[in-house]
This record gives structure tokens, C-alpha cells and sequence, in this order.
């Protein structure tokens, strides 16, 4: 007997040149989701396409029998700001992610809830065990990433680039999404539950049908240095003066020591130290320490003044948002960005 599941769940798909893939993208969610839940809400979120994703969005939203809302961006702002567009929309108690290129399957949702709320997990990851993607060019570099953001994340998952999640909403709208962070979410919802919340289910995932990939080997080095700063974040959010602190400490020890030496042997033994390297080291050491210190110092500032005056502006900007029970897209200004301006467009 099928389950069909009671929990309101929303499903946020970001879209940028699918319009070959929306309307198979609809069919296989209404498949997979239309008797596997009494309410289900799909939030397609166009991050500025340049086809015809729109147009043949808003004809499926008056032919398809679900909840779709058409959320529209002003402009490409990227994947992760799309992504926190549509979970700032999505009113379920769980959310579902996905990418709109079919390689992800919405045939797993269901499969993925069931799992969630008997594990009790507030964040459950898709594993791509059988990826169908380009060996030396996706694979490979995606598990020495895999591993990597484990190893310096502490959250041990075997496929952090997979679309394909469940949240627990009241967990992931406590987590700000910026830059392209998206690849980190796990790591991020670290900050707010416990590791221990966080699970991963192999998925299926198929080869892509339409379009061609947004992404190519230079997305890897992106992911290292968008690695550094969650590894700082998620270490010295709160505490800065503590991370320049210790760097300014170990190059004031080093160069006190260097400028030690060539006092003693300068004043003591009574050689000449005005040509030694290791003068012109020390001085450059002491002053890296100096302003390791100051940079600590301005921000602890900085951070204490962020909590206390945080405005909480979005990372998007909505253009117009469609849905079945409005006949006309809701126009936003651009200067309404707020969360709650939003909510009050829905």
C-alpha cells in the first residue's frame, strides 16, 4: 500500500535556460508527487534565463493540477541566491531541492521524507552512487572535494554537490545562503543542528537529456576557495580576533626570536648585522604581527557591530512571481528586498 504523507512539503527548483526540460520536469514531478502527499507546493525559480523558460513556465502553471508558483528573478544572480529565493518562499514544513535539468529524480522524494522523519534528521543529502557524469572532468574532482570539505568540515558525507535534499524548514530558513555557497549547505546547517541530523541516501541520477552543463573545471577551484571561507566561518564567525590573533602571534614569536639572535650578536659578540637577510625578515615579521593584531582587534568590531545592526538584506532580487490563483505576475520594486516583503507578494 502506498504511503501518502500528511507533512506539507515545498520543492524548490532553480531554472536558468531549461526551457527544452520544464514541461518534462513538471510531468515527472506531478508522477512523483501529486498522491505521495495531501499538499504539496513546487516553487520554480527562473535565475534570469535568456529563453523561453518563463513563457512555457506559465503555461504549465494553468495546465498542471499542482501547486506551482513561478518565482522570477530580475536577472542571473546565480544558483545560490535562486536557491534562497525559493526557500524564502516555500511555506512547507519540509523543503525539497533539486536542479531543473532532470538529472536529479523527484521519483526520490518520497522515498527521501520517509527517511528523514524515521531518522529524525533535519538535513538528508542525495548520494549520486552511480553518477552519470564525465569521469576525469565531474567524478574525480568530485571526491577529492567530497573529501576535502569532509576532512576540514567535520561533516562526513560522500556527495556534498548533489541538488537533491530534504530540510526540516524551520532548520535550513535559519541558514543564510550567499556567494556560491549552496555547494556547502551541509556544512552550514552544521552551524545551526547538530552533525548528527545530517544524513545522506543514495539517489538516482541520470545522464542530461536537455541543455548543456552550467558548470566546467574551473568550478573546482571556486569550490576551494569558497572552502576557506566556510572553514573560517564555520571557526571564527563569532570569533575573528582569534584566527589574525594566532597568525599575528606566530609571526611576532618568530620575528622577536630572528630579532633576539642579531641583538645578542650584534651587542654581545659585536658583528656586523646590517647586511644579514635575516634583519630585513624580522622587521617584516614584526610588522605582519602588528597588523595581524590590528586586523583581529578591527573585526571583533566589525562582528559586534554586524550582530547588532544586521539588516538582513536578500542576495536577489525578485522581478515578478506566477501562480495559478493570480492572473497577473506580481511586479516587486526593486528596492523591496526584505524576507517579509516577499511573504506579502505570495
Amino acid at each position: 500500500m502506498k504511503t501518502t504523507y500528511r507533512t506539507p512539503l515545498s520543492v524548490v527548483i532553480p531554472l536558468y535556460n531549461e526551457q527544452d526540460s520544464v514541461h518534462a520536469l513538471v510531468k515527472r514531478l506531478e508522477e512523483a508527487l501529486l498522491t505521495a502527499f495531501d499538499h504539496v507546493e513546487v516553487i520554480l525559480v527562473d535565475d534570469g534565463s535568456q529563453d523561453e523558460t518563463v513563457e512555457r513556465t506559465q503555461i504549465l502553471i494553468d495546465q498542471s493540477p499542482m501547486d506551482i508558483k513561478l518565482v522570477a528573478l530580475q536577472r542571473n544572480f546565480g544558483q545560490t541566491a535562486a536557491m534562497q529565493a525559493g526557500i524564502d518562499q516555500a511555506q512547507g514544513e519540509l523543503i525539497a531541492t533539486l536542479d531543473g535539468d532532470l538529472q536529479n529524480d523527484p521519483i526520490d522524494i518520497p522515498m527521501m521524507v520517509k527517511e528523514l522523519k524515521e531518522k529524525d534528521l533535519d538535513l538528508l543529502v542525495g548520494w549520486r552512487k552511480k553518477r552519470k557524469d564525465g569521469l576525469f572532468l565531474r567524478k574525480i574532482p568530485s571526491k577529492i572535494a567530497n573529501r576535502l570539505i569532509g576532512k576540514i568540515t567535520g561533516v562526513q558525507l560522500h556527495d556534498y554537490g548533489c541538488s537533491l535534499k530534504i530540510y526540516r524548514s524551520k532548520v535550513i530558513k535559519q541558514v543564510k545562503l550567499l556567494g556560491e555557497m549552496h555547494r556547502f549547505i551541509p556544512a552550514w546547517t552544521a552551524v545551526v543542528t547538530s552533525s548528527k541530523r545530517i544524513g545522506e541516501i543514495p539517489v538516482s541520477h541520470h545522464a542530461r537529456q536537455f541543455g548543456e552543463s552550467k558548470y566546467g573545471i574551473s568550478r573546482t577551484f571556486r569550490v576551494l576557495i569558497d572552502l576557506l571561507s566556510v572553514m573560517f566561518f564555520m571557526r571564527y564567525r563569532n570569533r575573528p580576533g582569534h584566527f589574525f590573533g594566532s597568525i599575528g602571534l606566530f609571526l611576532g614569536a618568530v620575528g622577536g626570536l630572528m630579532l633576539t639572535y642579531l641583538g645578542f650578536d650584534k651587542f654581545i659578540l659585536g658583528h656586523d648585522i646590517g647586511t644579514r637577510p635575516m634583519l630585513l625578515i624580522g622587521v617584516l615579521f614584526i610588522m605582519g604581527a602588528i597588523q595581524m593584531l590590528s586586523t583581529g582587534i578591527i573585526a571583533e568590531i566589525l562582528t559586534r557591530s554586524h550582530h547588532a545592526t544586521s539588516d538582513q538584506k536578500q542576495s536577489y532580487v525578485i522581478g515578478a512571481i506566477h501562480s495559478k490563483d493570480q492572473g497577473d505576475p506580481i511586479a516587486n520594486s526593486a528596492d523591496t528586498h526584505s524576507s517579509n516583503a516577499n511573504k506579502d507578494n505570495t
